[in-house]
């Protein structure tokens, strides 16, 4: 079969390699699109760096820079024929959504940094049939294919202890940022302010459910949430605070949406008393911050990462049903033969979002 291979650490090449053989539980499937993931083209442009820290972090990637490998972990496919001992409960021909794994026996192996295992950016793929979620309502594959970001973002919100008093800051309105938007929106919290430098990004923000966008060019964006989280009557003195006189600041969440040292550190600096730091934006880099700013004003610093299978399903459901609008992220569409190009694209964020690979275009 065709694929995109990022061949030895070096480039994206489009060549053939071996088919996939459906193994007992498995099912062959032909990809029908899939979407390039800021995770990608990290990988691509620090590859040893980015197997490396995946390898000291208990090997959740298991990328060898050494190696071919088949990026695409945000995918929608359809069902081609079944492997030895499945159900075949969903019929050839079904489409369908899966987490980046594959499954043989009791053995877990992600998808899209894996050399052994062929992601999305390849005509077929060999997945685990108790993981697939068939695509219902109508949906497209285009819209199917964004379940995995959006779950990404999904995850962050369930795990950030919500309430309805809540103010919540998103720093960065990438894909990973939008997708924190989205899920809040569905949460009901409000109102939800967004920052970003790109122009593009934050009409986006706008788009999938943010209240207020803050250019930090322009202005603080910890100065605007507490404009707004600030009650009528409030003093901010350490006697007011001692004695808990007068009404509170309502609380904040922020969440960190980046992934570049210094950003943590920049929102320690900008947080309010008691806020909670949730980092989402997947920095693959030494970082540091001053702890003292986290001492004195009793931060809470939370780190997240993917999703639970629940919470993906609940991602496609959110799509489904039309609760999150995904059509404004996807930006693009190219064959096998456009991904590198694709990759040097998402470089600029006033021109694209989320680019998607069809590969049998």
């Amino acid at each position: 079969m065709r694929a995109a291979i990022f061949r030895k650490a070096e480039a994206i090449v489009v060549d053939r390699i071996a088919d996939p053989v459906p193994r007992a539980g498995q099912v062959l499937v032909k990809t029908l699109c899939c979407g390039i993931c800021g995770s990608d083209l990290h990988a691509a442009k620090f590859p040893r760096q980015f197997a490396a820290v995946a390898q000291r972090s208990g090997g959740r990637f298991e990328m060898n820079p050494d190696r071919d490998v088949v990026f695409g972990h945000e995918f929608c496919c359809e069902i081609v024929e079944h492997g030895p001992d499945t159900s075949k409960a969903l019929k050839a021909g079904t489409r369908v959504v899966s987490m980046p794994l594959t499954i043989t026996e009791r053995a877990v192996q992600g998808m899209g940094y894996n050399p052994d295992v062929a992601g999305g950016f390849s005509e077929h793929m060999a997945l685990a049939e108790r993981m697939l979620l068939p695509v219902k309502n109508g949906l497209s594959s285009e819209h199917a294919a964004l379940t995995e970001p959006m779950a990404v973002g999904w995850h962050a919100v369930q795990h950030a202890r919500l309430t309805a008093d809540d103010v919540p800051l998103v720093i960065g309105c990438g894909p990973v940022g939008l997708a924190v938007i989205a899920g809040l929106k569905i949460k009901g919290v409000h109102p939800i302010i967004a920052a970003d430098f790109s122009p593009a990004r934050r009409a986006l923000a706008l788009r999938m459910g943010a209240d207020i966008v803050v250019d930090p060019a322009e202005g603080s964006p910890y100065t605007k949430w507490a404009e707004i989280a600030t009650p009528e009557g409030y003093d901010g003195s350490r006697f007011a605070a001692l004695f808990g006189n007068g009404p509170k600041l309502r609380p904040a969440v922020l969440f960190e949406c980046v992934g570049v040292p210094g950003v943590i550190n920049q929102m320690m600096l900008g947080a309010a008393q008691w806020a909670r730091i949730v980092v989402v934006g997947v920095c693959m880099e030494t970082d540091s911050f001053e702890p003292f700013f986290g001492i004195a004003r009793q931060l809470n610093l939370q780190f997240v990462l993917g999703y639970s299978p629940e919470e993906f399903a609940d991602s496609l459901h959110h799509i489904a049903e039309g609760m999150i609008e995904v059509a404004p992220l996807i930006t693009g569409k190219v064959g096998l033969d456009g991904v590198a190009g694709a990759f040097r694209d998402l470089a600029n964020p006033e021109r694209h979002a989320k680019i998607l690979v069809e590969p049998w275009r």
